[in-house]
C-alpha cells in the first residue's frame, strides 16, 4: 500500500515539475493586457496577479511544457455545467499580446465592450490557428499583418464595427475552415483571394457594404458547406461555378442587387437545403433542374421571375417551406406540389398565377397557404381547404371570390384569414365568433353590408381586425374594441353611425374616419341636441 502510494507521489511530482513556470514575457504580456481592462463586473480576471503562475493559476490561461502562453480563453458566453454565463468587459486589446508568440489558441469573443482597433502586432502570432473576437465593439480595419497568421484555421471578428475593405491576406492561409466577417461597416469588393481557401468549409461575411460581384471562381471552394454573402451590395450575376460546391447546403444570397437568371448549373449542388436569394433583382425562369437539388427551403421572394412554375418542383419532397411571392410568375399552379409531403409553407402571393388551385394540395399537411393577389378568379373558397386540418393561416386577398364567405370556415382552427379586396357581399356571418382561435381577421375592401357581428366579442386572442372599405351599418359593439388583446383596428371607410364606444386603446383616428355617422374620440365629439 505505501509502496504504491509513493508511486502516486512520484507520478504527480513529475507531471508538476515537468511544467515550467509562466514565461516573464508572456506574463507581462497578459498582465498588460488586464491593465487595459476598465470593466470586469464577473472577475474573469481576478486571478490574474504578479504573485502567481500565470500556467496553473490564472483562468483561461494555458501553457506548453515549457511554460508558454499557447491558449488565452477569456469569452464574455459560455457554458457552465447547469447554466449559461453572460458577462462583459469593457477596455481595449493591448498590443502587448502581440509577445505571446506561441499562442495557438485566442478567444475573447462575446466580451460586448472591448473597443478599439484590433491590435496589428497580433499578426505576430504565427502559430494562431483559432482566432475569435467577435461580439465586441472593435472599429477600424481588418489588420493585413493576419497575412502572417499561415495556419489559422478559424477566424471570426463578426459582430464588430469594422470597416474598410478586406485586405489581401487570404491567399497565405491554406489551412482556413471557417471564415466569420458578418454583421460589420466592411465595404469594398469580396477579395479574388477568397478563392484560394480551398480548405474553407464556412464563408459568412452577411450584413456588411460589399459590392461588386461573386467571384467567378467561387465554385473552387470544393468543400464549402455554408455561404452566407446576404445583406450586402453585391451586383452582377451569379456564377456558373457556384454548381460546383456540390459539399453546399446552406447558400444565403439574399438582400443584395444580383441580376441574371438562376443557373442551371445549380443541379450541381446536390447536398443543398437551404436556398435562399430574395430581395434582389434575379429574372428569367426558375429552371427545371431546381428539381435535383434536396432542398428543405427555398426562399426566392421579391424578385422579377417570370415564366411558369416548373413541374420538377414537385420533386422536392424534403421541402417544408416555399416562398415564391412578389415574382411575375404566370400559368396554373403544378399539380406536382401535391408530392411535397413534409411542406408546411406554401406561399405563392403577388404574381401572376391562374387558377383553378389543384385539389390535389388538400393531401399536403400545410400550416401556411398564401395565394393572395394572384388572378386566380376563384368565385368560391375551394371547399377542399376544409380538409386539410393543420391550416392555421390562410391568405386568399384579391383572388376573385364573390358571394358570401362558406361557413365550413368556421370549423377550422384559422389563427389567420385574410380575404380582403375581393367581392364578397352581404352579411358578415355571425359564426365568425365561433373561430376563436382567430388572431388576425382581414375582410376589408369587400361589399358587406350588415352591422357588425357582436359575436365577435367572442374572439379573446384577436389581435388584428381589419373591416375597413365596406358598407358596415349601425354603431360598434363596444365589447369588440375592448377586445384585451386587440392591437390594430380599422373600421374605417363604412357606413357606421353613433357615439365610438369608450376604449382603452389609442387607437389613431385614421382607424374611423370615412364614417360620416360616427364620432366620438378619436374623432371629433359627438354633437348635443
Amino acid at each position: 500500500m505505501k509502496f504504491s502510494s509513493l508511486l502516486v507521489l512520484i507520478y504527480f511530482a513529475t507531471v508538476f515539475f515537468s511544467i515550467e513556470a509562466c514565461h516573464e514575457t508572456d506574463k507581462a504580456a497578459l498582465l498588460d493586457f488586464k491593465s487595459k481592462i476598465n470593466q470586469d463586473p464577473s472577475k474573469l480576471l481576478q486571478t490574474w496577479n504578479q504573485s502567481t503562475d500565470c500556467c496553473t493559476q490564472w483562468e483561461g490561461v494555458a501553457c506548453d511544457s515549457n511554460g508558454r502562453v499557447v491558449n488565452l480563453t477569456r469569452p464574455g458566453l459560455f457554458d457552465t455545467d447547469d447554466s449559461i454565463f453572460d458577462t462583459f468587459m469593457n477596455g481595449t486589446i493591448s498590443p502587448s499580446l502581440g509577445n505571446l508568440e506561441f499562442l495557438e489558441f485566442l478567444d475573447l469573443s462575446n466580451l460586448k465592450q472591448l473597443t478599439g482597433s484590433i491590435p496589428s502586432e497580433l499578426g505576430k502570432l504565427s502559430h494562431l490557428t483559432a482566432v475569435f473576437l467577435d461580439t465586441n465593439q472593435f472599429s477600424g480595419p481588418i489588420p493585413a499583418s493576419f497575412q502572417n497568421l499561415t495556419k489559422l484555421i478559424r477566424l471570426y471578428v463578426s459582430d464588430n464595427l469594422l470597416s474598410g475593405s478586406v485586405p489581401s491576406i487570404f491567399q497565405h492561409m491554406p489551412s482556413l475552415s471557417e471564415l466569420g466577417l458578418f454583421n460589420n461597416q466592411l465595404s469594398g469588393g469580396i477579395p479574388s483571394s477568397v478563392s484560394q481557401l480551398v480548405s474553407l468549409t464556412k464563408l459568412d461575411i452577411h450584413g456588411n457594404r460589399f459590392s461588386g460581384g461573386i467571384p467567378s471562381t467561387i465554385g473552387s471552394l470544393k468543400n464549402l458547406v455554408t455561404l452566407d454573402l446576404s445583406e450586402n451590395q453585391l451586383t452582377g450575376s451569379i456564377p456558373q461555378s457556384i454548381g460546383e460546391l456540390s459539399k453546399l447546403n446552406l447558400l444565403y444570397l439574399y438582400q443584395n442587387k444580383l441580376s441574371g437568371s438562376i443557373p442551371s448549373s445549380i443541379s450541381g449542388l446536390t447536398s443543398l437545403q437551404f436556398m435562399r436569394l430574395s430581395d434582389n433583382k434575379l429574372t428569367g425562369s426558375l429552371p427545371s433542374s431546381i428539381g435535383k437539388i434536396p432542398l428543405r427551403r427555398l426562399i426566392l421572394e421579391n424578385n422579377l421571375l417570370t415564366g411558369e412554375l416548373p413541374a420538377s418542383l414537385g420533386n422536392l419532397t424534403d421541402l417544408d417551406s416555399m416562398y415564391l411571392k412578389n415574382n411575375r410568375f404566370t400559368g396554373k399552379i403544378p399539380s406536382s406540389l401535391s408530392n411535397l409531403v413534409n411542406l408546411l409553407d406554401l406561399d405563392l402571393s403577388r404574381n401572376g398565377l391562374s387558377g383553378p388551385i389543384p385539389s390535389q394540395l388538400a393531401t399536403l399537411n400545410l400550416q401556411i397557404l398564401d395565394l393572395s393577389f394572384n388572378p386566380l378568379n376563384l368565385v368560391n373558397i375551394p371547399t377542399w381547404i376544409a380538409n386539410v386540418n393543420t391550416l392555421q393561416r390562410l391568405y386568399l386577398a384579391r383572388t376573385g371570390i364573390t358571394g358570401e364567405l362558406p361557413q365550413w370556415l368556421s370549423g377550422m382552427s384559422l389563427t389567420y384569414l385574410d380575404v380582403s379586396s375581393n367581392m364578397l357581399a352581404g352579411d358578415l356571418p355571425t359564426w365568425v365568433g365561433n373561430m376563436t382561435s382567430l388572431y388576425s381577421l382581414n375582410v376589408s375592401i369587400n361589399g358587406f353590408h350588415s352591422s357588425i357581428p357582436a359575436g365577435l366579442e367572442n374572439l379573446s386572442g384577436l389581435g388584428e381586425l381589419d373591416l375597413h372599405m365596406n358598407n358596415f351599418t349601425g354603431s360598434k359593439p363596444s365589447g369588440v374594441i375592448n377586445l384585451a388583446n386587440l392591437e390594430i383596428f380599422d373600421v374605417s371607410k363604412n357606413m357606421l353611425t353613433g357615439e365610438i364606444p369608450v376604449h382603452s386603446k389609442a387607437f389613431p383616428a385614421s382607424s374611423f374616419e370615412g364614417n360620416s355617422g360616427l364620432c366620438g374620440s378619436p374623432l371629433p365629439p359627438c354633437k348635443t341636441a
